[in-house]
């Protein structure tokens, strides 16, 4: 944990447990309970990514279902299942192949178990009260999927009529994701079985939505009307991995928040300022409705296997953005190992296997997810808390801002460079800074000092 050294904190109080806000036991009860997805359980929580192949030894539901209890303790409110459907040997990359390479939408891998396996996952995040999401690849499909034999038609081909792997769109190039086929959604009898396909998780097995991998590159008109087809038998989450707006209009819940992360590794680097992540915020005002949701993150499964550990990318400033991305508008994702301290880049074809072992960021993880659970200036849904900007005498360096919602507001601040800095915040109050739990007074005209990468989530009691 980072040290405080703010002048004018005072008094260490004892018992760290005393700052976190507290539920009586029916509030609790109700918080517990399973019911179904609700723009108002969206307002607070925590996604957690699941790797089934590398999270375990075994590899298998079994053995994260054993964990799902401990998801529970880091505040976890929707569970993202990597797909767990069977994979295609053709021309499959690696020895085991990529989970994006789909022979049948509708089975489960048996690298990871069997059927009743799943069902026993989901009924235990369920009793847990957390949701559960799986990833849907509606881009393409593996080359061993029943459709490249019988329909062929479901498929882009080039002029001679063979079908091809996904194509840039601007260049008509390969992306070199050679291992799967590229689906044809002019094609509206492949939309429907699709869509049926869909369904058959949703109405068969309860599971609770999708997140739907590369969605920019599928027309948006498909995702419009699978989501009414699927929000017409329960409702349902559906976060898109894209960062486009039109999506949310009518299809999805919410969208990655991918300039952002982008951005922090970039300052984390040295080579942005706190004044990008300003322009962002602010462009996000004009482009997006006040009811547009992000998914924030500082890993995922491309970032660590492709682009590095958080611990590679970002360094000493890892702690520092995966608190703020609990603090700014949306939701948090924690993507497996990282709540062990992952600092390996997890292989994508092959058996690896996250060590867990709990380091220094098991208990802020948990510590985060409970204020974001429990505090309603972290609301960060269609009804999310207001984000204003704080000024400081050192915006370039300084990023301060509220959050405020019901009453409550909470304040971040944090020095977002390698180096010590002096600087004002206009902003004055009694707080508690709920990391260290230490008592804070802030005074306008008062300059603080903050250490490299320290920072303090501020909240009112």
């Amino acid at each position: 944990m980072k040290k405080i050294c703010l002048v004018l904190v005072v008094a260490v109080v004892l018992g760290a447990c005393k700052n976190e806000p507290k539920k009586d036991t029916a509030e609790l009860e109700e918080y517990t309970a399973y019911k179904p997805v609700s723009d108002e359980v969206l307002e607070e929580g925590v996604i957690y990514e699941a790797n089934i192949r590398q999270y375990s030894e075994e590899g298998s539901f079994n053995a994260f279902t054993k964990d799902i209890p401990r998801l529970k303790e880091l505040g976890v409110k929707v569970i993202w299942l990597m797909p767990i459907y069977p994979i295609s040997s053709t021309k499959s990359k690696g020895s085991l192949g990529s989970y994006y390479a789909i022979t049948d939408y509708t089975k489960v891998n048996p690298e990871f178990g069997t059927l009743d396996d799943f069902r026993k996952l989901v009924q235990t995040a369920h009793d847990q009260g957390m949701y559960v999401i799986l990833d849907w690849v509606a881009n393409h499909t593996g080359w061993d999927h029943v459709w490249i034999q019988e329909h062929p038609e479901y498929y882009t081909q080039d002029e001679d009529g063979n079908i091809v792997d996904p194509l840039n769109p601007d260049t008509g190039e390969s992306w070199g994701w050679t291992d799967v086929a590229d689906l044809n959604f002019d094609n509206r009898e492949m939309r429907e079985e699709m869509i049926a396909d869909m369904l058959y998780w949703v109405k068969e097995e309860n599971i609770d939505g999708f997140r739907c991998d590369v969605a920019h590159q599928v027309p948006v008109d498909f995702w419009e009307t699978a989501s009414d087809s699927i929000r017409a038998v329960k409702p349902v989450f559906m976060l898109a991995e894209a960062e486009q707006p039109e999506l949310l209009k009518k299809a999805f819940d919410m969208q990655y928040a991918w300039e952002g992360h982008h951005i922090m590794n970039e300052i984390a680097q040295g080579n942005k300022t706190v004044e990008d992540w300003d322009h962002y915020m602010k462009k996000n005002d004009t482009l997006l409705e006040s009811d547009d949701m992000f998914m924030n993150f500082t890993s995922n499964h491309d970032e660590n296997s492709w682009n590095g550990t958080v611990f590679e990318r970002m360094g000493d400033a890892a702690e520092t953005f995966a608190a703020m991305t609990y603090c700014i508008p949306g939701m948090p994702l924690v993507y497996s190992g990282q709540e062990y301290d992952m600092d390996k880049r997890l292989l994508f074809f092959e058996k690896d296997t996250i060590i867990k072992e709990k380091g220094d960021f098991y208990p802020i993880y948990q510590k985060l997810g409970t204020l974001k659970n429990t505090y309603p200036a972290l609301a960060g849904g269609k009804e999310a808390a207001a984000y204003n900007r704080v000024k400081t005498s050192d915006d370039k360096s300084i990023l301060a801002f509220e959050r405020i919602k019901n009453g409550k507001r909470l304040l971040f601040l944090a020095n977002l460079t390698n180096d010590s800095k002096l600087a004002t915040v206009d902003y004055e109050g009694s707080f508690k800074s709920y990391m260290t739990n230490t008592d804070v007074v802030l005074k306008s005209g008062v300059e603080y000092e903050l250490q490299p990468w320290e920072y303090l989530i501020l909240i009112e009691e």
